[in-house]
């Protein structure tokens, strides 16, 4: 048996957040328990327990010896279909006490001196009390049972006594006629606080569910069965909980990918929005990953299961989600402390507040005494306070792993609107994190010099090798045949094509090789390499071909992230193991002003650790092995999802898509949940703090006003359902920027020179070879202005804005995503951007 468990479990029983307060306080007194934290809004509680010395079973006694349940081994289909079972019956049990109640309050308000008044109201009061709300005396008598009290227990006391006073001033009238005291009875008060409860709690159980709604959304993205490829070739249809690793899935036109795996067969494009947030669907190809809950396209394909059950990345989302929407956020900790004395309190304040009356007031005293003690009991409820926290935590995180951003617990919602310092990574964070080839310099033009360079780098083993081959694969390097070829490891790789030789690597490898190279050339070489480019030369026995610009490119929304970190307050800075020159070439480009370069994994987190002495709030963003360390000691661990599981693990947020525009998205989204808890907080405890002191009746000596016990009733429920729905207005909220730099501005720099090495463009593939020279001016610079269509989103504008700045001659460009609209200077003619930008799917004409 495993050592440590954790497990989450469904608690029945609870019904304010004293009853979580003390669920949670037997759980973690139990032997066994190291840790248990009780969601009163999910009505589910997380243990961590020690499975040797500890089981459910044993759990669920203690939780059980409480005065609660705790349900084992129930499925999401059980526990949604129990969940509706009892909605179905408070909300029967609501109408029946409202057609009830209604009748009493009438004759209560305004004919309580027909004759049978007094015994009508009892007859209609009475199932409401005892029947209808029998709930409340049940859960009152296991209370005391275990010598402790909660929200049942103040209603059953308040409702009880209002009864009962009713039933001895209607049998026994003289008594108090005698006193000349007026024997007044409270039936329609203690019905309609029954009434008012069960309507509150109707609304809030609805809410509630509501908030659960993204656990749910991502559930329903796996398919319940799943279709098998047999040995022999035939093919059989399983439930999902049958499928094993090593089985050959089949995946039809449409439907949803099972579990994750590798494809064998087939091709499709497959829609993965789910987990990167980008609407282009993917090429799904032999040797490629696909992912359980991602949608296939037309195609169809086969695909080997590599990870199934609890270990597909949905299932890893849906328990990570699951776990942080169970967590508790720092303030919850207050909360808490408050909500386990608050009944005790409030019982004290309300027999306080009755002897008070007693002896300040004479002959009616005992009435008005009893009358305030029942409107304290009744608007004292803590559901408000219990929500305030927990409702805003789960609304809030089930809006980020909307937006594929993935908060594991509720205390990073409350670092993250403090940070105001961010470290990037570079490698896979703000760039790419995969070699392309960017710059072709041609020097001298020759048939077929892609295609022989292409040939070449299919056979050398250098680690840059490949972005040559993807870039030329269009090539037909197939028919090239290379005779004594010979790869010189770290150098370079040289051959015969037709009796000439071709040479391929660094410009050492030239040298040594006896190439001409001229001061032009060096020159150029030289321009690649300070923007960031790793230069790979081609030659042959006449001098160099042409020079081939190879970088790891920065993302195309890198810059744009970083404008926004910077619009809300908060300095970037970036740490990279590269070399200073291209470490501060990629900066440049993405308008960090604060760049480290060579650097080891123990000098990231050390210089984390500065940044947190000088008292700054920091958040790490990192995707590799080499980052764990700075995020483990960040106040905010960001991994981005593409990275490895070391740093994954260790990150408090996880950004699915890895695009750094989702930093600032998730900075805002825990700015508004932050924000809901505080406004939800305030109005839980102000609505306390007066309500409990009119109720006392501490107006009364001043204007005679003393709460009647159904509007308290009504308060109280309206309390609790005012702080589910200001959470639930979360769901509504639109986290994104309105500002240029998201609609597409360009915000590489403050000066767009900065950005170029100079008033020279390098020419990249498919314009015209440099002849005798590679210098080529740009002086001539034109400002046109597109009108571009089916632009819905910041994805959208990125792609247009990519697309455009790619161009030959493109000095800037401005995407603006509300008008539609790019503005684009450079050299270039507008009919290569409307067939550039059409064929990115966005139909462009000039304005």
């Amino acid at each position: 048996m495993d050592k440590n468990i954790k497990k989450n479990f469904p608690v029945t029983g609870m019904t304010c957040a004293s009853c979580a307060a003390r669920v949670e306080k037997v759980l973690n007194s139990c032997p066994g328990v190291n840790a248990a934290g009780v969601n009163f809004a999910t009505s589910t509680v997380n243990v961590d327990y020690d499975g040797e010395s500890c089981s459910p079973e044993v759990l669920q006694q203690v939780v059980r010896d409480a005065g609660y349940d705790l349900l084992l081994d129930e499925s999401v289909d059980s526990l949604d279909a129990e969940q509706a079972r009892k909605y179905r019956a408070l909300k029967s049990r609501t109408i029946w006490a409202v057609i009830l109640s209604l009748p009493v309050v009438v004759i209560g308000m305004f004919f309580m001196n027909m004759p049978y008044a007094n015994l009508i109201m009892f007859l209609f009061s009475t199932p409401v009390v005892f029947w209808l709300g029998r709930q409340f005396f049940i859960g009152a008598g296991k209370q005391l049972r275990h010598r402790s009290a909660n929200m049942d227990t103040l209603v059953a006391l308040s409702t009880g006594i209002a009864w009962l006073f009713s039933v001895a001033n209607m049998l026994f009238p003289d008594y108090w006629m005698s006193k000349g005291i007026h024997p007044h009875v409270y039936f329609e008060a203690s019905a309609v606080i029954i009434a008012f409860i069960l309507l509150g709690r109707t609304l809030e159980s609805k809410a509630k569910g509501n908030t659960s709604s993204a656990i749910k959304k991502l559930m329903g993205l796996q398919p319940k069965t799943v279709m098998i490829l047999l040995p022999d070739g035939s093919t059989t249809v399983y439930p999902i909980d049958r499928i094993r690793i090593g089985d050959t899935v089949v995946v039809r036109p449409g439907e949803r990918i099972a579990v994750d795996g590798l494809v064998t067969d087939g091709s499709s494009f497959v829609d993965e929005s789910m987990l990167s947030g980008e609407p282009i669907p993917v090429e799904k190809r032999p040797g490629e990953k696909v992912y359980a809950g991602t949608i296939n396209g037309t195609g169809s394909f086969h695909y080997k299961a590599e990870k199934v059950g609890g270990d597909t990345l949905l299932a890893k989302i849906i328990r990570m989600v699951q776990d942080a929407q169970g967590s508790k956020a720092p303030v919850q900790q207050l909360v808490d402390k408050v909500a386990a004395i608050f009944v005790p309190v409030i019982m004290s304040i309300a027999l306080i507040s009755f002897v008070v009356w007693m002896i300040a007031d004479g002959n009616g005293g005992f009435s008005h005494g009893l009358l305030a003690a029942v409107t304290v009991l009744i608007i004292a409820c803590p559901c408000a306070l219990g929500l305030a926290t927990p409702t805003a935590i789960m609304v809030g995180i089930g809006k980020g792993a909307e937006l594929g951003i993935l908060i594991k617990d509720a205390e990073a919602l409350e670092t993250a609107p403090k940070i105001d310092a961010v470290v990037l990574d570079k490698t896979g964070t703000v760039t790419a994190g995969r070699p392309v080839v960017e710059n072709v310099v041609r020097v001298r033009t020759l048939p077929e010099a892609d295609a022989i360079l292409s040939a070449l780098e299919q056979r050398s083993e250098h680690p840059l090798a490949q972005a040559i081959v993807s870039r030329f694969k269009d090539e037909a390097s197939a028919g090239v045949e290379l005779s004594d070829f010979e790869s010189v490891t770290g150098r370079g790789v040289k051959a015969h094509v037709g009796g000439v030789v071709y040479y391929a690597g660094n410009r050492r490898f030239m040298e040594e090789n006896g190439v001409e190279i001229s001061p032009v050339v060096r020159e150029r070489e030289a321009k690649l390499t300070a923007d960031a480019n790793s230069v790979v030369w081609f030659a042959d026995a006449d001098g160099v071909i042409s020079l081939i610009g190879i970088s790891d490119p920065i993302k195309p929304t890198s810059a744009r992230a970083v404008a926004e970190l910077e619009k809300m307050g908060i300095e970037v800075y970036m740490l990279t193991g590269d070399n200073r020159s291209t470490a501060e070439a990629v900066a440049r480009k993405a308008g960090i002003r604060h760049c480290i370069a060579e650097v080891l994994p123990q000098d990231k987190s050390a210089f984390v650790e500065k940044l947190r002495k000088e008292g700054r709030k920091v958040a790490m963003v990192g995707d590799g092995i080499n980052d764990s360390a700075a995020l483990a000691v960040a106040d905010l661990s960001i991994a981005m999802g593409t990275g490895s599981d070391i740093a994954i693990d260790v990150a408090k947020m996880t950004i699915i898509s890895a695009e750094l525009t989702k930093i600032p998205l998730a900075i805002r989204l825990s700015r508004a949940t932050v924000r809901t808890i505080r406004q939800n907080l305030f109005w839980a405890f102000i609505y306390n703090v007066i309500g409990v002191p009119v109720a006392a009746g501490v107006l009364y000596p001043f204007c005679g006003f003393l709460l009647n016990p159904m509007i308290a009733g009504a308060a109280m429920a309206f309390s609790s359902v005012s702080v589910v729905t200001n959470s639930l207005l979360l769901k509504r909220k639109s986290f994104a920027d309105r500002t240029d730099a998201v609609n597409g501005q360009s915000v590489l720099t403050k000066n767009e020179s900065d950005v170029n090495i100079s008033d020279e463009k390098i020419i990249p593939v498919d314009t015209k070879p440099v002849e005798e020279t590679t210098t080529i001016k740009t002086n001539a610079t034109m400002k046109q202005e597109f009108k571009i269509e089916g632009m819905a989103c910041t994805h959208c504008s990125g792609r247009v804005d990519a697309a455009i700045r790619a161009l030959p001659g493109v000095t800037a460009v401005n995407v603006d995503l509300a008008s539609g609209t790019a503005v684009v200077e450079g050299d270039v003619a507008p009919e290569t951007v409307i067939e550039t930008v059409t064929a990115a799917g966005y139909p462009t004409q000039k304005k």
